[in-house]
């Protein structure tokens, strides 16, 4: 690199430093605030004195957030969706509504309640009524269906449902698999035609209307069971307890990031924690306002946000390189959105979607099994790092026999959680004590670390290789894949060699407007991957199968097989 370009990469290195500490700086003040408006200043502060570590005094359940913000602001804008919009007073009132019928229909303490639709304002109705009855939400994956389905209702142990027309069929397909489940309420979206028998969820929201439950949960009872996606075996319910709602340690975090006058907006299902915990949750907490669409349209995405006046969005997965590869147009800039949180953005992609799309990137790592561990890179790391862990968490990164690896080598994450039960799966012991060993949480993540602390993301565990001897990460073989012009993304893995190992497949889908030729893409490769790391097959597909939340299954592809895939010992298709 020339001198000049290593004195820019440092003055913008100092920039994002700089920022980053005035942002840290606000956050704080912002946060102390809060305390002080919510009256616990003066024992936030002791608590932490004596804690050495932010303590929040009187954390509010989600429910009672809810209700809070009714109180202080009810006619603030809070939900957006199409044309409807919703103020935080309507969204109490509605989810209280729901709340005491749901009491009516003879919810109890310790009942979990089911809810599987769609995107829409009744979803988080029915969250927030679920939450101010004391009652465990379970959202539920749309794309889940058969012995899935019936695995997660059974397991959690739902008695009541809240189930979106659209989802209606695969839910009754496995009723009969499901005993404990009595009650279901359809959320219709006012749409006529259903089954006779069935309640909507919009006639006991009617019902209810005008009673507010007082309902004060224990804070050991369940409040929310996350079903992890299962892109490798069954889902697994993370556990949140009421005492776990965390509310004040997240609005340190939407303080950092965001100000009350954004606009945070999702396309992700609210099915999964990004959308629901990170997006309307943050907005409540925030008072600031939530946009949501219903799904994720990449053509149609940087219109609809500009629709929304959206200010900032989430990303998971392959939307930002997907974004980028479609065609450029007048809407690349005709939008508000100055800040993109992103989970894994290919550091190739990233000053590119940032000058193209005029916004910037900040990216963060956390999981919903990770017990609370969260890092960002506000500007101050290296592009492609994940940042530094928030707080100062205590990390390592160990090899495959547990030991501690040197800085720049790859390692799996693991953290530190001492004696407290940090992740919990339900009714899954055999799973909670592999994730959580001698206090450590096996996250199963690999990542390296350069000398200046700086943590990169390189894969998953169960995405790893072993070819020739060499451990090959599949992330980064996709980076790489994903870099080319004529590749909108891609999935790698292993597949059966002759020879024992792996050999590794390579699963494509071609950018708009391109054509992929195996050979010549395999070509392109070669000085940008290790020998070892070149893919022997590659298959062009229309699309990748995927979950919600954009996890690719490659579960699904792998059963496909070879067959059909290009192969470059033969140099022919199989």
């Amino acid at each position: 690199m020339h001198s000049d370009g290593k004195v820019g990469e440092r003055v913008q290195a100092v920039r994002g430093a700089l920022r980053a500490s005035g942002m840290v700086a606000r956050a704080l003040v912002r946060t102390l605030r809060d305390e002080r408006r919510d009256g616990t200043l003066g024992e936030t502060l002791r608590g932490s004195y004596r804690a050495r570590t932010l303590v929040f005094a009187g954390e509010p359940t989600w429910g009672e957030l809810l209700a809070r913000r009714a109180v202080e602001d009810p006619d603030r804008p809070l939900l957006a969706f199409e044309d409807q919009r919703i103020t935080v007073g309507q969204l109490a009132a509605r989810a209280d509504a729901l709340a005491a019928a749901l009491i009516d229909a003879g919810a109890v303490r310790g009942d979990h309640v089911a809810i599987m639709s769609p995107n829409c304002p009744e979803f988080v109705d029915a969250f927030f009524a679920i939450q101010r009855a004391g009652l465990g939400a379970v959202p539920v994956n749309t794309g889940l269906v058969g012995d899935g389905l019936a695995y997660v209702l059974d397991n959690a142990g739902v008695r009541f449902a809240f189930v979106h027309r659209d989802c209606l069929d695969a839910v009754m397909a496995v009723r009969a698999r499901t005993p404990k489940l009595q009650t279901i309420a359809v959320i219709s979206e006012g749409r006529d035609g259903l089954p006779a028998g069935l309640p909507t969820l919009e006639r006991w929201r009617a019902d209810g209307q005008g009673q507010a439950p007082r309902v004060v949960p224990e804070p050991d009872d369940v409040a929310l069971l996350m079903y992890t996606s299962g892109t490798t075996g069954l889902p697994k319910g993370v556990v949140y307890r009421f005492r776990d709602s965390n509310t004040k340690r997240m609005r340190l975090l939407a303080n950092l990031l965001y100000g009350p006058d954004d606009v945070l907006y999702s396309c992700l299902p609210l099915y999964h924690a990004n959308a629901l915990l990170l997006g309307v949750i943050q907005a409540l907490n925030l008072g600031s306002r939530f946009a949501l669409s219903r799904r994720f349209s990449a053509s149609r995405f940087w219109q609809e946000a500009a629709a929304m006046e959206a200010t900032t969005f989430n990303a998971l997965g392959a939307m930002i390189p997907i974004l980028l590869k479609q065609p450029e147009a007048d809407h690349d800039r005709g939008h508000a959105v100055r800040m993109v949180v992103s989970a894994a953005c290919p550091a190739a992609a990233w000053r590119s979607f940032e000058q193209r799309f005029a916004t910037r990137i900040v990216e963060a790592y956390g999981a919903v099994d990770g017990g609370g561990f969260i890092t960002l890179n506000l500007g101050n790391a290296p592009v492609g790092s994940i940042g530094k862990p928030l707080g100062g968490a205590r990390y390592r990164l160990v090899d495959g026999d547990g030991r501690e690896v040197a800085d720049g080598e790859t390692g799996e994450l693991q953290v530190w959680t001492g004696e407290r039960a940090a992740v919990e799966y339900h009714r899954d012991d055999a799973a909670t004590r592999a994730k959580v060993r001698d206090g450590w949480i096996h996250t199963g993540d690999l990542m390296y670390r350069d000398r200046r602390g700086h943590l990169y993301f390189a894969g998953r565990n169960t995405d790893s290789m072993r070819r020739r001897g060499e451990n090959v990460s599949a992330f980064e073989v996709e980076s790489v894949l994903d870099a080319q012009p004529q590749v909108q993304e891609s999935a790698v893995f292993g597949v059966p060699s002759e020879l024992g190992e792996d050999d590794i497949m390579a699963v494509i889908v071609p950018a708009p407007g391109h054509t992929v030729d195996p050979a010549a893409l395999r070509e392109q490769l070669r000085g940008k991957l290790a020998a070892h790391a070149l893919p022997r097959y590659i298959a062009v597909v229309d699309e990748l199968p995927r979950t919600g939340t954009h996890r690719v299954v490659k579960s699904s592809l792998k059963q496909r097989g070879t067959a059909g895939a290009w192969d470059a010992e033969a140099g022919v298709r199989r």
